[in-house]
């Protein structure tokens, strides 16, 4: 137990580091000092910084589901589950750095693996299911086609982390994603649905 404990430990510890600077710039010496062990433990665990961050990936992907699930067994209406998705995201995105998803995509293979993984078999599957949902409550429009715009919000989501985009020094990354998703809601709703959108955007101050 003592041994799950040390890994989970580093692996939380690194979670936080990594999402607030990145991958490319942390060592395993500062991810050591920061979590408060030796390098020596540190390798006991983990084989190198590329499995050191890929489990890092898994285990944080892996608690958004978590959460994305509970959301989607709570909800209300197809609308209800988005805006609350997009209160976890808007939290999320204010303590991440945006260079983030590029370091995995440019330096660490095997995490950026993880994350096409459950982009394509999670995210995608779960916005498909939402959009068919809102059509049938009458909140999203009958003529739009699901698993076309599942794609365009995945493109969405990864385009709010391009730096040549959205330069960091120039747009927060919690106010782009949001703008970009309020924009992505306001293409696909009926009048049902953006009176009911407007009004949770108001109860929950979005």
């Amino acid at each position: 137990m003592e041994e799950i404990g040390v890994k989970e430990k580093i692996l939380k510890s690194s979670e936080a580091l990594l999402t607030r600077y990145g991958t490319r710039s942390i060592s395993m010496d500062d991810i050591a000092r920061h979590v408060g062990v030796s390098k020596k433990t540190l390798y006991q665990h983990f084989a190198d910084k590329e499995d050191l961050v890929t489990e890092v990936c898994f285990s944080a992907l892996k608690c958004d589901q978590e959460e994305y699930e509970s959301i989607e067994a709570t909800a209300e209406n197809a609308i209800d589950e988005l805006v609350k998705i997009s209160l976890v995201m808007k939290k999320q995105m204010a303590e991440t750095n945006p260079t983030l998803i590029f370091d995995l995509q440019k330096f660490q293979p095997r995490a950026w693996s993880v994350w096409i993984d459950f982009r394509e078999n999670t995210i995608r599957e779960s916005v498909v299911r939402n959009l068919k949902q809102g059509i049938r409550e009458g909140y999203f429009r009958e003529d739009i086609q699901p698993e076309m715009l599942a794609i365009l919000r995945l493109q969405i989501l990864e385009m709010a982390f391009n730096p040549e985009l959205f330069p960091k020094d120039q747009f927060e990354l919690s106010q782009v994603q949001a703008h970009l998703f309020e924009h992505f809601i306001y293409g696909i709703v009926t009048d049902k649905g953006r009176k009911l959108y407007d009004k949770l955007k108001k109860q929950f101050q979005i």
